[in-house]
């Protein structure tokens, strides 16, 4: 900006010494008659130096308006209060303290483990039917299945009370023919046992009896 105002100063002062260089020709008569005379006049025309147009400066900014201070109104004293004379409080009786507690009695050893004892294995025997003293006789073969030519093997379960005798005979094993099962199981009706023990005492228990029909020749 001092660059270009410097550079129009320097530009109306050369012009200014033009024009009083110009108007000293023309007021000696004898140069001025010469110079037109010897060239026509030539006139130039200087552009006059640009005006910056003015900087706007923003106003000031506004003050704020200072707050308004309210008047600090000052309570009267409340009257003096007049208190009684307190009576001075009696002594307060202080219990003795309780007595100590007896030591708690040292524990009791705790008691040993008990082991248990397993009860002793008494043995259980199974009933016996084929011993040569109980004489029990084989089942008769029928008739009607010879002829026919029936055979098989049946496996009779049989329950044997306490006293030796049958009480419950059941077929496990058919030997596929009724006629062979019914054999074997009413003459087992009729047989005599040894019953089972436990230990030294008879006691009920089932046995399994094998039966066999063949016919031989």
């Amino acid at each position: 900006m001092q660059a270009r105002f410097i550079d129009r100063i320097g530009a109306l002062a050369a012009l200014g010494l033009h024009l009083l260089a110009g108007a000293a020709l023309l007021a000696y008569e004898p140069a001025r008659s010469a110079l037109f005379a010897a060239a026509p006049i030539m006139v130039s025309l200087v552009t006059p130096p640009r005006i910056e147009p003015p900087v706007e400066v923003p106003p000031p900014p506004k003050a704020k308006p200072k707050p308004v201070v309210k008047p600090v109104v000052r309570k009267p004293d409340p009257p003096p209060v007049i208190t009684a004379p307190v009576a001075s409080p009696a002594p307060i009786a202080v219990a003795p303290p309780p007595p100590e507690p007896e030591p708690a009695p040292p524990p009791l050893p705790a008691p040993a483990p008990m082991v248990a004892v397993a009860p002793p294995v008494i043995e259980v025997t199974s009933p016996i039917f084929t011993a040569d003293y109980l004489e029990n006789p084989p089942p008769a073969y029928p008739a009607m299945s010879r002829r026919l030519g029936e055979q098989g093997r049946v496996i009779l379960r049989v329950r044997v009370n306490a006293a030796g005798n049958a009480d419950e005979i059941q077929v496990r094993d058919s030997s596929g023919f009724a006629r062979l099962d019914d054999a074997a199981r009413d003459t087992v009706r009729g047989w005599r046992f040894v019953p089972a023990r436990r230990g030294t005492t008879p006691v009920a228990a089932w046995v399994l009896i094998p039966i066999s029909f063949r016919l031989e020749g």
